[in-house]
């Protein structure tokens, strides 16, 4: 045991004198073993993190990150945003521009343009020609009074849920869709109703009176419009029809003796001339009377309106040439 003690002594004064000889070597050979333990221990661990290992390996070089950004740069273009547009915008029509080509461009139908700008139908626009463009295709309404979001949509022909689902559209009540009598609506798809064609109306007015008149014994015309019956035994006149109001002219010179509905015949509404040469005419089934009883007309003057009163079906002139009190065919005096 003593020998031990004095075994472990000896060493201990020994390292403890060397201690400055040793601690370099020590410090360099422990570094050295701490490098080989990483390349040994490195596929190992690249292994078990794959994730690690892959974004690691796939970060590019700068030379590549450099390339792909000036690639980038030079492919750059300008950028048309597909944002919807709420409002009516106004555009100046430049050199070469159609209303066609206008449209397209703003992705809206031609219709679209020519009603919300009032054009005919010509539709022609000139450079520099400041139009409005609607944001959709359909129609911009201005509310008036007494319009609904119901009454609108009807008008323009289209359901009413579409006017209110259109975003840019605002009500003073959402609950009840109220509008502001003013403010504009843009409708949907909706399409603006075609004017009614004007049409020549006679203005029915009493037709004044003739004074001395002399019958010429030539029949012209009591009307326009096509025959829709012959004179036939059973049917001792011919039918002229045509549209409602249509004027009905006395055929010659003579003195009214019968004018109105007296009574609950057929005939209707009726004018009886005599036109004092032995020849009569009777003008039946006309929706307004100009003349009355004991009055005289020139030939050719309105004595009233074609219609359909009486025993009638349709719209028409029921046309009677009487000659001693007996009803001939009409066809064989009228010029």
């Amino acid at each position: 045991m003593r020998r031990f003690e004095g075994a472990k002594s000896l060493a201990a004064e020994k390292l403890y004198e060397g201690r400055g000889k040793l601690v370099r070597p020590f410090v360099h050979s422990g570094m050295g073993g701490l490098v080989i333990l990483g390349i040994l221990l490195a596929p190992i661990i690249a292994n078990s993190f794959p994730a690690f290992s892959s974004s690691f390996a796939q970060t590019p070089a700068p030379s590549a990150v450099l390339s792909s950004t000036t690639e980038a740069e030079m492919e750059t273009s300008t950028f048309v945003s597909d944002k919807p547009r709420a409002e009516i915008i106004d555009y100046t029509v430049q050199k070469g521009d159609t209303i066609s080509g206008i449209a397209q461009k703003f992705g809206v139908s031609v219709d679209t343009i020519r009603w919300v700008n009032d054009l005919d139908t010509s539709m022609s626009v000139k450079p520099g020609q400041t139009i409005k463009i609607s944001p959709v295709t359909g129609v911009v309404h201005k509310v008036r009074k007494g319009d609904t979001v119901y009454s609108v949509a009807k008008y323009y022909g289209i359901d009413p849920q579409a006017i209110v689902d259109y975003p840019f559209n605002t009500f003073t009540n959402d609950e009840t869709f109220e509008l502001a009598v003013g403010q504009v609506l843009i409708v949907p798809d909706g399409v603006m109703p075609k004017p009614e064609q004007p049409t020549r109306q006679y203005l029915a007015q009493q037709t004044p009176d003739a004074g001395t008149i002399v019958a010429s014994g030539v029949f012209v015309w009591p009307t326009s419009g096509r025959i829709s019956q012959n004179f036939r035994w059973y049917h001792q006149a011919i039918d002229i029809a045509n549209k409602a109001e249509t004027p009905v002219l006395a055929a010659d010179a003579g003195k009214i003796m019968v004018a109105g509905w007296p009574d609950n015949i057929g005939y209707g509404n009726r004018i009886l001339i005599d036109h004092g040469n032995g020849f009569m005419t009777l003008y039946a089934h006309l929706a307004k009377v100009t003349v009355t009883p004991g009055q005289t007309v020139k030939r050719g003057s309105v004595i009233g309106l074609m219609g359909s009163t009486g025993r009638s079906t349709g719209t028409h002139l029921h046309f009677e040439i009487r000659v001693g009190g007996k009803a001939v065919d009409p066809l064989a005096y009228l010029k």
